[in-house]
């Protein structure tokens, strides 16, 4: 954990943004994976931990700005749980660590809650993203399932947003430790890739980095020779030379902050000729992206910025024609660039997505986009110092996309579909690196990881 005083302050700048009412901050339970004691791996809920500090399951707090109270509801271990777990730190020492004084068992907050709600007291909550959270919320304050996120406190959410989007020193130096645990991950992924070794089984020993550096994967790695396919997970697929091997993956440190970064690598030695055309492309889009971030540009035009490098290229490879800023202006992109360029990264790797991409990544003013290409982007508001973000610009060769383009002569204006037929089978390269804007700029996070052609066939 951070200092007490980290989470007490937190706290209080929490209630006076918004002001007055009660704060309810659901945190998660272990969830079975085929019975009750057989879990998955526990994951708290990122905002409680932001707030609370308490990586324990089963437990909620509340932030009573009215009554000036802070509760943490959660049992203590009994002696049948110590018989298993061996003796633990009691929950009420550990509430002490982050400020809090005042503990109340499990049981007691659905009456503590009904009380509230009969003084018609404002309770303000997050939108659920688990099926236990629709179901306490129903049982406590009598909201229906259906109606759960409807009712969620948009107050709430802002004053959230507004807080988690700039990150603290101490906060960009726990990602800085994910980020270096992800390169190191990267870095093996680089020097042990080689054709034969199944997807699933490299993406275990890059796993096993994650865990034994205290931490764990901050999302299922991404390892693949399908790039083109943009979330596909290890498969028990063996890489054949030739091929190129992309790998997303990140890790997570113990107090739950995400690395998230991505390379794509020949399986073999050596780029072939296109490949390393494509990868140059690719890598030029990335640079120019990254070299644009700084405080007070929008990042919708830096995707923007990056979606006219990869038409530029792709233009001197006679596969687009035609003006590449007017070719992304018609959405020509999104047939090779489908995806958004990046995100926001904290404490979740897509940091804050439950609370709704539109506060996120958005503003009252600037909408999200609704269409092919530009829904994906998760991030479009005006960067600003403390912000930490992903750049991972990629090309695309959609097989099934190209084919229904092709079919309806799509914006041929700008496409050569003859030289694309050529690209068809090519599959996909992505990289990534993770940034935090500065005062004047931007500063890319950890160790240096290798992504010019030369120093990656270097490792090969």
């Amino acid at each position: 954990m951070f200092s007490k005083e980290t989470y007490i302050q937190r706290r209080q700048l929490l209630k006076r943004k918004i002001g007055s009412g009660l704060i309810l901050l659901l945190g998660n339970e272990e969830s079975g994976m085929n019975y009750r004691d057989n879990v998955y791996p526990f994951r708290q809920d990122s905002t409680f931990l932001y707030y609370f500090g308490l990586d324990v399951a089963s437990i909620h707090a509340v932030i009573d700005i009215d009554n000036d109270q802070e509760i943490i509801f959660g049992n203590e271990l009994t002696i049948d749980d110590i018989v298993w777990t061996g003796p633990k730190e009691a929950l009420v020492d550990k509430a002490a660590k982050v400020g809090v004084t005042k503990v109340q068992p499990l049981s007691a907050i659905d009456g503590y809650l009904k009380d509230i709600l009969s003084k018609k007291q404002t309770i303000h909550y997050l939108p659920p993203y688990r099926g236990e959270h629709y179901l306490q919320l129903q049982e406590w304050l009598q909201i229906a399932p259906a109606e759960a996120e409807q009712k969620a406190s948009v107050g709430l959410i802002k004053a959230i947003v507004s807080m988690r989007s700039y990150k603290s020193e101490e906060e960009v130096a726990e990602i800085e430790k994910a980020v270096n645990t992800s390169v190191d991950m990267h870095l093996e992924f680089m020097r042990i890739t080689r054709p034969g070794m199944t997807e699933k089984g490299l993406a275990g020993k890059l796993q096993s980095i994650a865990i034994s550096q205290g931490g764990d994967i901050s999302y299922p790695v991404i390892m693949t020779v399908n790039g083109e396919i943009l979330h596909t997970h290890a498969r028990d697929l063996a890489m054949r030379d030739g091929q190129m091997s992309l790998c997303d993956a990140g890790a997570e440190t113990a107090m739950r902050y995400c690395g998230d970064l991505t390379r794509t690598i020949p399986t073999g030695k050596k780029f072939s000729t296109l490949q390393r055309e494509m990868y140059e492309i690719v890598l030029n889009a990335q640079k120019s992206a990254i070299e644009a971030c700084k405080p007070g540009i929008l990042y919708k035009d830096v995707h923007t910025l990056a979606a006219i490098k990869l038409l530029e290229g792709l233009k001197s490879l006679g596969v687009v024609t035609g003006d590449p800023a007017e070719a992304v202006a018609n959405d020509v992109h999104t047939l090779f660039f489908q995806c958004g360029l990046g995100h926001m990264m904290g404490m979740d790797v897509h940091d804050m997505e439950n609370l709704g991409e539109q506060y996120v990544g958005y503003t009252d003013d600037l909408k999200k986009g609704t269409t092919f290409g530009w829904k994906s982007l998760r991030l479009g508001r005006a960067l600003e110092p403390g912000f930490v973000v992903t750049i991972e610009p990629g090309l695309y060769l959609i097989p099934t996309l190209i084919d229904r383009w092709k079919a309806e002569n799509k914006l041929s204006q700008f496409v050569n579909y003859n030289k694309l037929e050529m690209l068809r089978d090519f599959t996909g390269i992505r990289i990534e690196d993770d940034i935090v804007i500065t005062e004047d700029g931007n500063r890319i996070l950890g160790k240096h990881l290798p992504k010019e052609v030369a120093e990656v066939e270097a490792m090969r």
